[in-house]
């Protein structure tokens, strides 16, 4: 995980931009719930008022309310309200005040909506306890024969309510604040009475739940503002209009945030994933054969592309998913506790649950997310092999075993996928059934507590969509918790050549060659690999001069293609040292070193491009002039001038379309072309035909008379005219010396010469015969 941070840090201004989207994204879906619950409680239930002080009231209903106000109530409410004829108008707009104006005075405005409207049974209850008799006294009376016998008029109306079952019926009410009233002005009850019985109210009120207390005095808002001219389903529709506008506003805006932290998320990934490529190459260019070793050329492919995929895909999705889950699940936490349903347990045991699956599921899958990438090493290695072998099987008609040894590769990578994504399978089931849960317990203990009026329905609406962020955000975090272990390996696996260190460095304080002669001069060197107990080469002394020939011959596995791979530093020499002029090749700069080497390998190796292009590999400024005489001197130009398109003529990958003598040949030529100090041949001359090869190595004698050249050969033929021939046998020197000397004093060197020439061949007679070693 840290490794994938640290890869993100050169974008971090590009980060910072997602994290600032992100709020603003989940703030836009945090508050589109709310306003589900608004349209729902406010502008359905509540007609569209938010607040329980109305809008408007007539001058009686404005002098009536304050019968059950204390005088500080008083003060307040004429405070804020301007008298327009017979209507007073509300002056104040402040939000934040009006809701402090709602909790001041809801309990005089409720008090005085309940008793402006007291159905008949109500009434006759409350009466029969004020005058101290029997209820079924006044059951046969009507509400005007009681009116009578208090000595006042009272009038009764209709009104629609709601019954126990829902339904909306008409109930016969009378006002009763005409009474208290008329008792306060003939004495009968004081201020203070009226208070009592406020506080009454207020007690009962405490156990009907805010939500139905909030209602009431929406309710009184309502009624008044209808009683005072204001168009109620005007209103109504205007509060659902402006919601719905604000939620579509928000959702537009939630999309053009989604949209923008998308692509800063995909360029901030793809950034990554270019520079982990660039990293792993430039490290990879820069591995001496020692580090090639280490590390497979299978195993560096999939770090390149699958490894680096791996990564790039999590970054993405990190931005996206994991930095906003976060956001989104702490906000559904913060929304949820100001909804004040009470209900955070059922959230919290369903986070439980859910931690608890995702953690026995991890538990299962994440040791074989570090095996699938060494899997995926394998089939890659396997099908490298398969294909740059495809001729070679076809050959040995090895078809079906390499089929049958790819198959085992593949399957075993598709067993550990299939383990994995089968326990991963039982995930969103398991989510989803989780979620779905939550919906219905969250439904069942709402229905209750709305039935008790603690909780509205909007509310409740809104919970459940807090309540399915919240485990949605988990449920994001569970998804990146698949992606996540299999990224980290990946990411380990990069890190892990990106923080190889070089065997083979540049001193701190290089040298600088002053002549360039071109003179190699090995000084007791002795070499073994790493890891290895022996020595490869055992005190390897000699010199290379510029001018001359020096020619390298052993049986196969002396140690030949070792020696001249310690010219260019591909190793360093364990013991002893190998000078360049005067100065110890550790010394000198490795790009100086290797600019006074034309090197040619044993596998003549091409790139992709033009002939033209694979000529000037070594010397990009090199003229077509320059580029035709090497490949003169290499012998090279007769087959390139029969191509249609001649220099500029295509050359496949890996040089797949020109023969094995062709490939030598230019490769040879890309050497010549370089024009450099030294020339190292590397067996280089072995798929050229005899012809060629001296008509090859007569014109390159003209060539470089001033350079130092270096053959490694496996034929007597290439090096018979070798100013300087070594011979080496089992890492050591055997023999030095000329053709004729060598023939003399040196029996490896006559043992090769036998095999591969017939004694006439080299001026050995014996009885007149000739004589070979097949003899």
């Amino acid at each position: 995980m840290s490794k994938i941070f640290k890869n993100m840090l050169p974008y971090w201004k590009s980060v910072i931009i997602v994290f600032v989207f992100l709020l603003i994204q989940a703030g836009c879906d945090l508050a589109l719930p709310q306003y589900t619950s608004n349209i729902i409680d406010i502008g359905i239930q509540n007609s569209g008022v938010e607040h329980v002080v109305p809008e408007a009231i007539t001058a009686d209903e404005f002098e009536m309310a304050k019968l059950f106000m204390t005088e500080e109530e008083i003060s307040t409410w004429e405070g804020i309200y301007e008298k327009d004829g017979d209507i007073y108008r509300l002056n104040e707009e402040d939000e934040k005040r009006l809701d402090e104006l709602d909790e001041e005075l809801s309990t005089a405005l409720i008090l005085d909506y309940q008793m402006s409207a007291v159905d008949e049974a109500s009434f006759k209850k409350m009466m029969a306890k004020q005058m101290g008799v029997d209820e079924s006294a006044l059951a046969d009376m009507t509400i005007e024969e009681i009116g009578a016998q208090m000595g006042m008029t009272l009038e009764t109306f209709t009104r629609e309510q709601e019954d126990e079952d829902g339904n909306t019926v008409e109930v016969t009410c009378v006002d009763m604040r005409q009474i208290f009233k008329a008792m306060t002005e003939y004495g009968q009850m004081s201020k203070d009475d009226v208070l009592a019985m406020r506080e009454t109210m207020e007690k009962t009120f405490e156990t009907m739940g805010e939500q139905l207390v909030t209602s009431m005095g929406v309710a009184f808002a309502v009624q008044n503002n209808k009683e005072a001219g204001i168009d109620m389903d005007a209103v109504q529709t205007t509060y659902l209009w402006t919601a719905g506008l604000k939620m579509i506003a928000l959702a537009l805006l939630m999309g053009l945030t989604t949209v923008i932290v998308g692509y800063f998320a995909a360029k901030v990934g793809a950034g990554i994933g270019r520079d982990l490529r660039g990293n792993i190459f430039k490290k990879v260019v820069g591995f001496s054969n020692t580090e090639m070793d280490q590390f497979s050329t299978a195993s560096l492919i999939t770090r390149s592309t699958n490894d680096v995929q791996q990564v790039q895909m999590v970054s993405t999705m990190m931005l996206r998913m994991i930095a906003y889950a976060p956001i989104l699940g702490i906000g559904g936490i913060i929304k949820v506790i100001q909804t004040g349903a009470g209900m955070g347990w059922v959230i919290g045991l369903a986070v439980l649950v859910l931690l608890g699956l995702v953690g026995i599921l991890m538990v299962i899958a994440m040791p074989k997310f570090k095996l699938m990438q060494k899997m995926v090493d394998a089939v890659n290695l396997v099908s490298r092999e398969i294909l740059t072998g495809l001729s070679v099987i076809r050959a040995f008609g090895r078809e079906k075993k390499e089929e049958e040894r790819f198959d085992l590769s593949n399957r075993d990578l598709t067993k550990t996928m299939l383990f994995t994504n089968r326990v991963m399978t039982f995930m969103m089931p398991s989510m989803m059934m989780i979620m779905y849960g939550l919906t219905i317990m969250i439904v069942w203990v709402g229905a209750h507590r709305i039935d008790s009026g603690v909780m509205q329905v909007g509310a409740m609406t809104a919970f459940i969509t807090y309540a399915m962020m919240i485990v949605m955000s988990f449920l994001m975090l569970t998804v990146m918790s698949i992606m996540l272990p299999r990224a980290a390996v990946a990411s380990d696996r990069i890190d892990e050549v990106i923080r190889k260190e070089f065997t083979i460095q540049d001193d701190s304080n290089p040298e600088k060659v002053t002549e360039h002669k071109g003179v190699i001069r090995f000084e007791h060197v002795n070499f073994r690999y790493p890891g290895a107990e022996e020595d490869v080469l055992e005190n390897i002394d000699f010199t290379a001069e510029p001018g001359k020939t020096t020619a390298i011959i052993g049986s196969t596995g002396c140690g030949k293609t070792t020696l001249v791979n310690l010219i260019p530093r591909l190793y360093d020499v364990t013991s002893g040292s190998i000078k360049l002029d005067g100065k110890d090749i550790r010394k000198i700069t490795m790009e100086e070193l290797r600019r006074e080497i034309g090197y040619v390998p044993q596998k003549g190796m091409l790139f992709s491009g033009t002939i033209a292009s694979n000529l000037r590999f070594g010397n990009k400024d090199a003229t077509d002039e320059e580029i035709r005489a090497a490949a003169e001197i290499a012998q090279a130009s007769d087959f390139i001038e029969e191509k249609e398109g001649k220099y500029d003529s295509e050359i496949a990958q890996g040089g797949t379309n020109v023969s094995g003598g062709q490939k030598q040949r230019l490769a040879i030529a890309r050497a010549i072309a370089k024009n450099p100090k030294i020339f190292i041949f590397d067996d280089s001359f072995s798929a050229l035909d005899l012809k060629t090869d001296a008509a090859l190595r007569k014109a390159l004698g003209e060539k470089v008379k001033d350079s130092t050249v270096i053959i490694v050969a496996q034929r007597i033929s290439t090096i018979l005219h070798a100013d300087q021939i070594l011979v080496l046998d089992d890492g050591k020197i055997a023999g030095r010396g000329t053709h004729e000397e060598l023939m003399d004093s040196c029996e490896v060197y006559q043992q090769i010469a036998k095999s591969q020439l017939s004694a006439k061949e080299l001026g050995l007679s014996e009885s007149g015969k000739e004589e070979t070693v097949n003899e």
